[in-house]
Formats: C-alpha cells, sequence, structure tokens
C-alpha cells in the first residue's frame, strides 16, 4: 500500500515541536504539540518560570534571578529550534 504524498511505504515518526527530531515524543498538559525529552523539560520549564515572573511582578517582588533563567531557557529553546 502506498502512503504519502510520493508513495512512500515508509511510516513516518512524529517530529519534536521544537526541535524537529524524530524520537518518542512527550506530551505536556494543556499543550497539543509534542516534544522530545529535552525539549519538553525547557518548555516545562519557561512555562513554570512565565507564572513565577508574573505572580512575583504582582506582589511587587525582585524578578531579575527568574527573567535571567528565563533568558536563558529561551535561548536553549531558540537554538534548538534553528
Amino acid at each position: 500500500m502506498l502512503c504519502g504524498p510520493k508513495g512512500n511505504t515508509a511510516l513516518t515518526m512524529p517530529q519534536c515541536a521544537v526541535c524537529g527530531r524524530q524520537t518518542d515524543l512527550c506530551e505536556l498538559p494543556g499543550r497539543y504539540e509534542k516534544y522530545c525529552l529535552e525539549c519538553s523539560a525547557d518548555v516545562a520549564a519557561s512555562i513554570l518560570l512565565t507564572t513565577e515572573i508574573d505572580a512575583a511582578t504582582l506582589t511587587g517582588e525582585e524578578t531579575s534571578g527568574l527573567v535571567a533563567e528565563f533568558v536563558q531557557v529561551s535561548r536553549r529553546i531558540l537554538a534548538r529550534s534553528q
């Protein structure tokens, strides 16, 4: 039986939504994308950091440490996506 647009018989594995690797993927609660293990850890960390930064901002707490960590995680995600 033919599969795919060019009649390729090989089944394609799903790709990570960030880096595009074809490997076992993880799902994060509330997200429809799937990620490899490394990317899922960074995406989860960025979600948590965003929540913590928002909460600290609302209570008037210092956020520079959280923002610095968020920048590091964001850079890793960006580097992996390119």
